[in-house]
Parts: C-alpha cells; sequence; structure tokens
C-alpha cells in the first residue's frame, strides 16, 4: 500500500461529506428558529442555538479539511494538518457558547421570563421537527464518521460527534414536548432544555481535551504506540535495537520518530534498506505516518539503552 492511497480520491470525499454537513445543518436551523419562535417553545430555539453552532462549525470543518489536504510548503513544511486541530477546537468552544445560552433562556424561562408558553397547536409541529432532525442527523453524522475513520480526519469526527450529541439532544426535546401534549405541564420545555445544555457541555470538554491534545503534540494512545513497537521487533533479528521512540498527530497526519541501532558491521546500504522495509510495514497500518529513522551502530554491548530488543545484548547472555 502506498504512503497515501488515493489521496486526492480521499480529500475530494471529505470536502463532498464536510459541505453536505454544512447544507443538512443550514436546513434544520433553519426550520427550528421559525418552529421554535412560532410555538413559543424555549427547547426548540436551544436546539435552534444549538444547531446554529453545528453549522458555524459545519462551516470550519470544511475549509479546515480543504486547508489540511494541501501539501507541505515553504512556510508549513509538516503539512498543514494542524489546521484540523484548531477546527476542533474552535468547534468545542462554540458548543460551549451554545449551552450557555441555553442555560439562559431556559433559567428565564422557569423564573417566569422570555417566551411566552408554548402555544398547544404548534406542538404537533414542533414534534415532528424534532423527529426529522434527528434522523437528518443521524444519518449526516453516520456518514461524517464514516469518512473521518477512513481519512483520519479529526475535523470531521468532531463534526460527527457534533451532529450525534444534536441527535440525542433533538429527541430528549421531541420526548419533553410528546410529554407536554399529554400532561399540559409547560414547565418541562426549560427542564428538557437544560438536560441539552448539560449533553453538549460534556461533548464539548471531551472535544477540547481531543483537539488540545494533537496542538501540543501529545504521543499517539498507548495502544498505537503498542503496535508501532511490535512492528518494529518484527524485524528485531536484523537490527541490534531501537530506542527514543517518539509519536504524535497532526490532523490527519501521523508522525513516528525513533533511532534504530544498527550492528557495526552492516553497511550503510544495508541499513538503509532495512529503514526503509520498516516504513514500509509501519505505513501499511499507518498510511498517513511521516516517519523518521535515525541509523546509529551498535557499541556492542557498552551501551544499555536498547534493553531487551537489544540481539547482542541477548548474544552475549546465551554465550555466558
Amino acid at each position: 500500500m502506498s504512503a497515501n492511497p488515493d489521496k486526492a480520491s480521499l480529500d475530494k470525499m471529505k470536502a463532498n461529506t464536510a459541505r453536505l454537513s454544512v447544507i443538512s445543518n443550514t436546513v434544520l436551523v433553519l426550520m427550528k428558529f421559525v418552529i421554535g419562535f412560532a410555538s413559543g417553545s424555549v427547547s426548540i430555539i436551544s436546539e435552534a442555538i444549538h444547531s446554529s453552532m453545528d453549522l458555524i462549525a459545519a462551516v470550519i470543518a470544511f475549509f479546515s479539511v480543504r486547508k489540511s489536504a494541501e501539501p507541505p510548503d515553504a512556510a508549513h513544511s509538516f503539512g498543514h494538518g494542524k489546521f484540523e486541530d484548531i477546527s476542533g477546537l474552535i468547534e468545542a468552544l462554540l458548543i460551549f457558547a451554545a449551552a450557555i445560552l441555553i442555560i439562559w433562556e431556559s433559567t428565564r424561562k422557569l423564573m417566569g421570563e422570555g417566551s411566552e408558553a408554548v402555544t398547544p397547536d404548534m406542538l404537533i409541529l414542533g414534534i415532528a421537527v424534532m423527529g426529522i432532525s434527528a434522523l437528518m442527523n443521524l444519518y449526516v453524522s453516520n456518514r461524517l464518521m464514516k469518512v473521518a475513520k477512513a481519512t483520519e480526519s479529526i475535523a470531521l469526527e468532531s463534526d460527527a460527534w457534533h451532529l450525534r450529541t444534536d441527535v440525542y439532544t433533538s429527541a430528549g426535546v421531541m420526548l419533553g414536548l410528546v410529554l407536554i401534549k399529554l400532561t399540559g405541564i409547560a414547565i418541562l420545555d426549560p427542564i428538557f432544555a437544560l438536560g441539552v445544555a448539560v449533553i453538549i457541555m460534556k461533548a464539548a470538554y471531551d472535544l477540547t481535551c481531543r483537539s488540545v491534545s494533537d496542538l501540543i503534540d501529545h504521543s499517539l494512545p498507548d495502544e498505537d504506540n503498542r503496535r508501532i513497537v511490535e512492528i518494529i521487533c518484527d524485524h528485531a533479528s536484523i537490527y541490534a535495537g531501537f530506542h527514543d521512540l517518539k509519536t504524535r498527530r497532526s490532523g490527519p497526519e501521523v508522525f513516528i520518530e525513533f533511532h534504530l541501532v544498527m550492528p557495526g558491521e552492516i553497511s550503510v546500504l544495508q541499513s538503509h534498506d532495512l529503514a526503509d522495509h520498516l516504513e514500509a510495514d509501519l505505513m501499511l497500518e499507518y498510511p498517513r505516518a511521516n516517519i523518521t529513522i535515525h541509523i546509529e551502530p551498535c557499541s556492542e554491548g557498552k551501551c544499555n539503552r536498547c534493553g531487551s530488543f537489544c540481539t547482542f545484548s541477548k548474544k552475549k547472555d546465551s554465550v555466558s
């Protein structure tokens, strides 16, 4: 498998999927605001605010995936992957802002201020809009998540989580409206809106943690690091050892660096061939990886950096 299989096709898929999110969010925002103000439902208006933030986030994601697809240039020699991480952080801040607005409106409604009680004859229409919203966002979020996994795009994954949150909140608001219709207890409307705020604040917190982790060059997850070590160790009979493994992520790009210790009698050509082979094996599992391998000679047992990976040490121990 090549380093970037069908990269142009994957980048086009990312852009098209991000565009789909923009279109669907635009339609839902307009529907929710119209029905929310017509019905007087603060929970529907809260959902419209939430979807507005989703729309802004979708627009940011659309431009970030297009920017991250650009090849490295003189000013960005490591590529443009960080644009997707910045996009994820901005999206998280927007969700926090949406939650604060929802809490404000819901609190005013609980205190008897703000919008009037939900208009009974508009409840059915509001319930229908929430149902349509949940179904549309379920479809789009699944599409976004599938493409995000295929292209390792944090911007699309963030957008997908946004819309999945919107699925849950739309369903919750719909349930609240159904209960109001059945019981006539209008106070359920702002209570369910507060529930929406709590859910999306949790989503914003998780998204912030993931985005900041990549922006500060946090190592890959432990399971990825273990898998990288396993791949390197598959060739342990050829090299003397390795150390100083470093990993990080930049948007869809993965960076892997380590020192490979070679026996002194191995030629430069043989060392280079092994490094190429290791890169090829690693990129089978991490196709968007940028791999740097520093070759250094073995000091024939005089160092202790390689530990259990050092084949020279193992030979020495077996002789003794």
